[in-house]
């Protein structure tokens, strides 16, 4: 059953009391998205923390630790963007429209977002978090023989292992999107 462009807008306060409510229900995650803000501001702050770190460490750093600090900032970024996605299509799709679509700004993705393209990019965005956090294993397994390593043989080996299954998982889930839109679009015809 769906509504034609002809079919009136149900106006606000019109729902039966018991509706009204369940609909209603859904700015109770209005805290929670507003958290999520808060804690992207303090990923700026550690950007920023970080940042000052590796212009101050320029002259006396090794390559290997100046690519380690980069890998970092890029790793908070990530996670900001992961942030993003989560604050602004989850809002548009779960609680309210944001009513960008006039917005010179408008991200390309939320014009196209529902829960489905919401679950896919944000399992990319975790392989992609992922990744950084296996690539900086990796640069770290070359100290592995010394006491003080970071990482064990065994620990790198489950980072690799759960990130093969992140991968896996993202691959999944975008086959069951696939297999669902086909059939949704199969029946329409």
């Amino acid at each position: 059953m769906s509504m034609s462009a002809d079919e009136p807008v149900v106006p606000p306060g019109t729902l039966r009391p018991l509706p009204q409510l369940i609909f209603g229900s859904r700015w109770l995650q209005l805290p929670l998205y507003l958290g999520l803000i808060v804690a992207q501001c303090v990923y700026v702050v550690l950007f920023l923390k970080e940042l000052w770190h590796l212009v101050l460490g320029a002259m006396k750093f090794s390559e290997q630790e100046i690519m380690l600090v980069v890998l970092g900032l890029i790793d908070v970024v990530m996670i900001s963007n992961l942030l993003i996605m989560v604050i602004v299509g989850g809002y548009e799709t779960f609680v309210s429209r944001l009513e960008l679509e006039k917005h010179p700004d408008q991200p390309e993705w939320l014009s196209h977002v529902n829960a489905s393209v919401l679950k896919i990019k944000l399992a990319m965005a975790i392989i992609g978090i992922s990744s950084i956090h296996l690539l900086r294993t990796f640069i770290y397994a070359g100290s592995l023989g010394r006491t003080d390593a970071p990482y064990t043989e065994t620990g790198v080996m489950w980072q690799a292992i759960i990130h093969g299954l992140f991968v896996v998982s993202a691959i999944g889930i975008a086959y069951v999107e696939h297999l669902s839109q086909s059939a949704y679009a199969k029946s329409k015809h």
